[in-house]
């Protein structure tokens, strides 16, 4: 595959990685309660998200609340709600500078520029995904841990955002890795480039000093 193709691929991740990143951010679906043990009521789901908390009816009436205040909020919600929108700016911002430096794009015109330009391009992937895994396993980590205490009453199980939010950082370190790794051995294989000039070349230049 070629280096437009490669950049290309990287593109549909980093946008792919984006969209991941904006649902686990706008939907409030990182914790849901759970009905396992002496938790049989069903009538009604608490979804809780970065923003609010939800509670859907049986008869699929939701209503939400916002956070009072984020002093009051755990550490762990605190700091997924600053990495993930960091994430995803840094991943726009990502996307960006690969559109500016890529083979496909005339946005920059030196060659020798573009490979760096993609090198920048995806160590920020390579750190936006790393961004989002990191709250997202956190808060993993939390439910997990509070599922199997005997003194919390409210059981809580893995939101369908958090699933996403491992996939989408998956897709964004792949495609941090995939640019990297490929302006490495683009920039390697041009900086070294030796010119060698055989001595045919001077021959006739010589012999005209002799007529």
């Amino acid at each position: 595959m070629g280096s437009a193709g490669v950049q290309i691929v990287c593109v549909a991740l980093g946008v792919l990685g984006l969209i991941g990143g904006i649902v686990c951010c706008a939907i409030p679906r990182w914790k849901v309660s759970s009905f396992t043990g002496q938790n049989i009521v069903t009538a009604q789901e608490t979804e809780e998200g970065l923003w609010m908390t939800c509670v859907v009816q049986s008869t699929g009436q939701q209503q939400c609340k916002s956070y009072e205040s984020l002093l009051v909020l755990p550490s762990d919600l605190q700091a997924a709600r600053a990495m993930t929108i960091i994430s995803c700016m840094v991943t726009s911002l990502a996307i960006l500078i690969l559109f500016a430096g890529a083979d496909f794009t005339t946005c920059v015109e030196n060659e020798d520029i573009k490979p760096k330009i993609s090198l920048v391009a995806g160590i920020a992937l390579l750190v936006s995904g790393l961004l989002l895994i990191i709250p997202v396993s956190w808060s993993a980590h939390n439910v997990i841990s509070n599922f199997y205490n005997p003194l919390v009453a409210q059981k809580m199980e893995l939101g369908t955002c958090i699933f996403i939010g491992w996939a989408a950082g998956v897709l964004l370190i792949l495609a941090g890795g995939l640019l990297m790794c490929f302006s490495r051995a683009k920039s390697g294989s041009s900086g070294g480039t030796a010119k060698y000039y055989g001595n045919s070349a001077s021959a006739p230049a010589a012999n005209k000093n002799y007529v």
